[in-house]
This record gives C-alpha cells, structure tokens and sequence, in this order.
C-alpha cells in the first residue's frame, strides 16, 4: 500500500500557536499603512502605499496640521479561512494619522495616486516671524 507523501514542516507543531498571535481577537482585520513625510521646495510630501485600494474610498483630512489618511479594503476573492496556508496581505479598514513639521495650506493640499501610491502635496504656510516689542521708558 503507497500513502502520498505528506508534506513536512519544521514550524508545525507551532503553526496553530503562532495563528494565536497573527489572528487573534484584538485583530480588526485593519492595517496600518506606513507613510513617508519630506518636503520639496515650499510643499510637504506625504506618501502612503496603498496597494489594491480604491481611491474612491480613500478620506485625507488636515487638521490642526494633523494628516489623517483612512479606507476601507475588500476582499474580491471567496476564499474559506480554513484553505489560507499563509494569509499576510491585510484586508478592512485602515486609518494614520502624522502631525506635519510644520503649519500647512489644508485648503490649497492636492492629492493623487500612481501605481499603488498615494501621494499628497501640502503647501507649506508662511512662516509666523516672532515680532521684537521694545520696552518704552516713562
């Protein structure tokens, strides 16, 4: 009698424990993106990889010199849980924020997306220049 070969992992006996922790109750099934901050001549650059995300579906908002990006990704495949060996790409909602360097235009901001990347052009504010007040003598 032939049995088929079954296939052997090192890191079985733990596969179930480490599920724990990728996939554990605490996990809203969100993401974090990462987000790169730079300035280029008189703007502020900030850009977020969002892979396979909408960006019909994206929100940004500037407050108080504060970038939020937030969204929501969908799964378009119908995949059981149970048939993932490996399931790392993140799926639901996602949300950053960054505080800016420095005090920005919100309202003149742009923002578009090329190949996955979103990119957002923030004009920088004029600078507030101290003002020297010289004491009088009575």
């Amino acid at each position: 009698m032939r049995r088929g070969l079954i296939h052997w992992s090192p890191n079985f006996p733990f596969r179930d424990f480490e599920k724990i922790f990728e996939e554990g109750p605490w996990d809203g099934g969100g993401f974090t993106p990462a987000m790169d901050v730079y300035q280029e001549d008189d703007n502020v650059i900030v850009e977020t990889p969002l892979p396979g995300v909408d960006p019909e579906k994206v929100d940004i908002t500037i407050e108080n010199d504060v970038l939020t990006v937030s969204g929501q990704t969908e799964d378009q495949k119908e995949i059981k849980r149970e048939d993932y060996y490996r399931r790392e790409v993140r799926k639901g909602s996602f949300s950053r924020s960054v505080i800016l360097p420095m005090s920005v235009k919100a309202d003149q901001a742009e923002a578009h997306s090329e190949k996955g990347i979103l990119k957002v052009v923030i004009p920088k504010a004029e600078e507030v220049k101290p003002k020297k007040i010289a004491v009088k003598i009575k």
